[in-house]
């Protein structure tokens, strides 16, 4: 009777002191050159510099806006908040009550109707599905500027222009929503577990709401940002619907008070300091909702 020998691992080689250089070397092989780093710079100062500047002029008076040197600050901020609180009864915070309406609604109507398309085109098939979807990468490619007279017309003929109706509406259909919709409802949503849903007897609405949507929702909320900010800095639309200017948003309120300014050159500063407090929702909405596109693809998905 023959024994036999046990084959013995041999031990891992021991961490020799002189190869941690070589980690660090291959760690530091994935920095990002200084040239991309320049240039990555200097975009940011792009993107920054204007809102640099609206802060610092919103805090000059109007004798200091066009007197002082351009980044140099002043105390004045509050003094044209309220001056610009005071104009015509508050008028200001009425249009941005509307922008906040136009946009929160037509943003969250808009990402219903993206992510209910989007997960069709995505995940059944019917006649015409090619054909649509070629319809609907052609409305991506159309701006939405090109639209606002044909729009306006359809409206008149219902008699729905100079009401809220006339810039809610248009903002629910949004191409690139659709589109972006139906790219991440074919990545993020396996059909393993929608065939699984089904032979469990789920019915269709069910396997959207409870499957899909959560898998989803990294998308939905990349659809809401896109559409909010496209609805809240749309100027032509509202532009061309609105006349009474109690349903203006803020886009048409501050072009209407940058007019005034020509004549009036006091109502910059107050068209500077309304620049500024436009901005402050959109910043906290993304500080709010960035958390969610750090969700996993399969955070959804219905355990068993």
């Amino acid at each position: 009777m023959t024994a036999t020998t046990a084959a013995v691992p041999s031990p891992a080689p021991a961490l020799v002191p002189g190869s941690a250089p070589a980690v660090r070397r291959r760690r530091g092989a994935t920095r990002p050159s200084p040239v991309s780093t320049a240039v990555l710079l200097v975009g940011a100062a792009y993107c920054l510099l204007p809102v640099v500047w609206v802060l610092i002029a919103s805090t000059k008076s109007a004798g200091e806006l066009f007197s002082t040197f351009t980044f140099a600050p002043s105390t004045h901020l509050l003094d044209n908040v309220a001056e610009l609180t005071a104009y015509r009864d508050g008028v200001f915070w009425r249009w941005m009550a509307n922008t906040a309406l136009y946009a929160g609604v037509g943003g969250l109507a808009s990402v219903v109707v993206s992510g209910m398309a989007g997960y069709g085109l995505a995940k059944y098939e019917f006649a015409g599905k090619k054909a649509l979807f070629n319809v609907l990468l052609a409305g991506v490619l159309v701006p939405a500027v090109v639209l606002a007279i044909p729009q306006y017309l359809l409206l008149a003929q219902v008699g729905l222009t100079n009401t809220y109706w006339s810039v809610l509406l248009p903002s629910i259909i949004s191409p690139y929503g659709i589109y972006l919709a139906r790219i991440y409802s074919a990545a993020s949503v396996p059909d393993d577990v929608i065939e699984a849903a089904r032979t469990e007897g789920a019915g269709e609405a069910r396997i959207f709401r409870s499957i899909a949507v959560p898998m989803m929702m990294p998308g939905l909320v990349t659809v809401f940002l896109f559409q909010f900010v496209a609805i809240w800095n749309n100027f032509m639309l509202p532009y061309i619907m609105l006349g009474n200017d109690r349903l203006f948003p803020l886009t048409v309120g501050l072009s209407g008070l940058l007019n005034q300014g020509a004549s009036q050159p006091a109502m910059y500063t107050s068209v500077i300091t309304g620049a500024l407090l436009s901005v402050v929702p959109l910043v906290a909405l993304f500080l709010l909702l960035q958390r969610y596109w750090q969700v996993d693809l399969a955070a959804g998905a219905v355990k068993a």
